[in-house]
Formats: structure tokens, C-alpha cells, sequence
């Protein structure tokens, strides 16, 4: 049975039982009533029954139709439709709406927090099609430049192109590097799985700040002098500063701006240049890797840490990459507690500042 049918017989029910009852114990003591004394009895019971039947539909039956009226938009994929809504304030009805109290308003309150939770939500999902099509798009791309490489440098060894020992060492480290290539884009994928599930593996250690920065400038340095890039080194720390790191990932944020620098050094002359420095920060260690590259323009600066944020995606799409090698920065440099920014000039090259806190051992008593 429908509410406002319910509503009816309620009312219908206070005025004819009250009626009832009250003439039948005004007869029962042998009180004469006159016909216009009934007709002010029911007068009185069926204005009261009125009001009553109003109060409560205004109460009760308006905003559970409302509400009803709301879930349907919900039902239909609308989160824009607003039971509260501003434009409908101007109006009796919207006022009323505005001013519901108690239970009624706690129920539109707690409609309003679903629309605008399942709104996101909708949103966060259209976007994270969007950006894992752009991620496909960008792997799928960045895969194909590899592979076709690998296979002419093959196919020219197959066919004896490649007819002195000199050229076929260099198709064969062709193909070994677009390999490593292929490889480095496959771990940045299944990384990226593990960020978006939050389930980065980590081993946090304490580490000597020093020793691990030299050993990764040796490592990194070796694929730098062959590509014919400057790598210098400056340590501005004490020898026994220690921070909590995970040494892998760590090395991998490493890896990754070093590698971002390399790519858009833009300087065919041999005059690139990468400088990591090491400096003391009291109770933090700073860590600034600059380039003498091609720079980013101010518009841009502020969100290259986001996902699939590429600052040119024509130069972008010639030279490579998935779009996420930054946020996996980012994401890991927060995982440790630090926070990591960057600074630029276009045409003379950018600094990525890095700052993690120190590890400080307490002395026994």
C-alpha cells in the first residue's frame, strides 16, 4: 500500500472513530445531542484530520517522493541531480528542501555524501580507463621502435650484412641495448601495477648516504661514458650519515632521473653533462641530480610528477618512454618519507632535488 493511501485512511480514521466514540458515550449517559452540536463535533475532528494529513505529507510523503525521484537520476547514471540543489532554493519547495531537519535531513544529507562519493568514483574510473589506454598506447608505441630494431639488425646479420667482425659486434650491442630497452619498459609496467595496487615491494635498510651515492655514480657512470656524457660527483655530507632507504628502489629513482636527463639532453656535440650532489641538511640529506639539457618550461614544471603528463608529446613520442617513469619517482620518494621537487631554465637544463631524512642512532645512557 502506497504511503499517501495510508495517509488518507489515517486521516479518514480520526475523523470517523473519534465521531463515533464520542457520540455513543454522550448517548450512553442519556445526553441529548442536537444536529448542530454533531455537525461541530465533526467539523472539529475532519479541520484537525486536515491539518494533520497535511503536516505529515509535507513532512514525510513530499520528501520520500523527492528522495525517490532523486535515486531514480542515481538508478540512470546521473550524480548531477542534487536534492539540494541552489536553483530550486529560489522557490517554496526549494526552501523547504533546504530547511529539512532531523531524520528527513539526515536522509538527503546522507544522499547528498552517496551522489557525490559514487560521482567520483565514476570519475576516478573514467579516468583510470583513460590513462590505462594511454599506457597501452605509449608501451605499445615505445615497444614497436625496439622491436622493429631489433629485427632489421638480425635480419641484416642473417643475410650478411653485417661481413666484418667489426660490424657484426655493433649490430649485436645494437640489439643487446634496444633489449635492455624492451626489458626497461616491461619493469616499469609491472612497477606501475604495484603502485596502482599500492604494493610496492620494500626492504628498508639503514644505509651509508657516502658509500651508496659513489657506487651508484660508478654503475651509472659506466653507461654515461659510453654514450659520451659527463657524470660528476659532489658529497658534501659527513662520512657517517645514514639514512632508511630501500637500496633497489632507491637506486631506481636514481636510475630513472639520470636516465629522463639523458634523453632530453638534446647535445649531439658530446658536451652533456649530469652532476649528482650530496648536501647536508641537519636533519635531512638533499640530493640534487642537474642537467645541462634542454630544460622545461615553467607551465610544465608543476606537473611532471603526474601520471602520463608528457611536456611535448610530438618530441615525446620520437624519443620514448611510458609517461610514468616521474610519478614512480615521486611515489617511491614519498614511500620513504621525503619529498622531491624540480627546478629549470629552458635551454640550460633542470635539477631534480630530492630531500630524505636522516637516520640519527641513540646513544645509550
Amino acid at each position: 500500500m502506497r504511503l499517501n493511501t495510508k495517509l488518507i485512511i489515517a486521516g479518514i480514521s480520526v475523523v470517523v472513530l473519534p465521531f463515533l466514540l464520542i457520540t455513543a458515550a454522550l448517548f450512553s449517559i442519556e445526553h441529548t445531542l442536537r444536529i448542530a452540536d454533531l455537525i461541530a463535533i465533526a467539523v472539529i475532528l475532519l479541520f484537525t484530520s486536515i491539518l494533520l494529513t497535511v503536516w505529515i505529507s509535507r513532512g514525510v510523503t513530499d520528501p520520500v517522493n523527492e528522495l525517490n525521484h532523486a535515486m531514480q537520476h542515481i538508478r540512470d547514471g546521473d550524480f548531477e541531480y542534487r536534492l539540494l540543489d541552489a536553483e530550486r532554493s529560489q522557490t517554496d519547495e526549494g526552501r523547504r528542501l533546504l530547511d529539512r531537519n532531523g531524520e528527513i535531513g539526515e536522509l538527503y544529507r546522507s544522499y547528498e555524501d552517496m551522489r557525490l562519493r559514487l560521482k567520483e568514483s565514476a570519475e576516478e574510473k573514467l579516468l583510470h580507463e583513460s590513462q590505462n589506454q594511454e599506457l597501452v598506447s605509449n608501451i605499445s608505441h615505445d615497444l614497436k621502435t625496439p622491436i622493429t630494431t631489433i629485427r632489421g639488425y638480425a635480419e641484416g646479420l642473417l643475410e650478411g650484412v653485417a661481413d666484418t667482425p667489426e660490424k657484426r659486434e655493433k649490430y649485436l650491442r645494437m640489439i643487446v641495448s634496444k633489449a635492455e630497452d624492451m626489458n626497461r619498459l616491461i619493469n616499469e609496467l609491472t612497477l606501475y601495477s604495484s603502485i596502482d595496487n599500492n604494493r610496492i615491494p620494500y626492504h628498508f635498510q639503514r644505509i651509508r648516504v657516502a658509500e651508496y651515492f659513489a657506487d651508484c655514480v660508478d654503475e651509472v657512470g659506466i653507461d654515461l661514458e659510453n654514450r659520451g656524457i659527463k657524470l660528476d660527483f659532489v658529497n658534501l655530507t659527513p662520512p657517517d650519515t645514514l639514512i632508511i632507504a630501500d637500496p633497489e628502489q632507491l637506486s631506481r629513482v636514481i636510475n630513472n632521473i639520470v636516465g629522463n636527463s639523458v634523453k632530453y639532453l638534446g647535445r649531439e656535440d658530446g658536451s652533456g653533462h649530469i652532476e649528482i650532489r650530496l648536501l647536508d641538511e641537519v636533519d635531512a640529506v638533499r640530493i640534487e641530480i642537474e642537467d645541462n639539457g634542454r630544460g622545461i618550461a615553467q607551465r610544465d614544471l608543476a606537473n611532471i610528477f603526474d601520471r602520463f603528463y608528457r611536456t611535448d608529446a610530438s618530441r615525446n613520442s620520437r624519443i620514448g618512454g611510458s609517461g610514468i617513469g616521474l610519478s614512480i619517482v615521486k611515489k617511491i620518494v614519498e614511500d620513504h618519507g621525503g619529498y622531491i621537487w624540480a627546478t629549470s631554465k629552458e635551454q640550460e637544463g633542470t635539477t631534480m632535488h630530492i630531500v630524505l631524512r636522516k637516520y640519527i642512532e641513540q646513544e645509550e645512557s
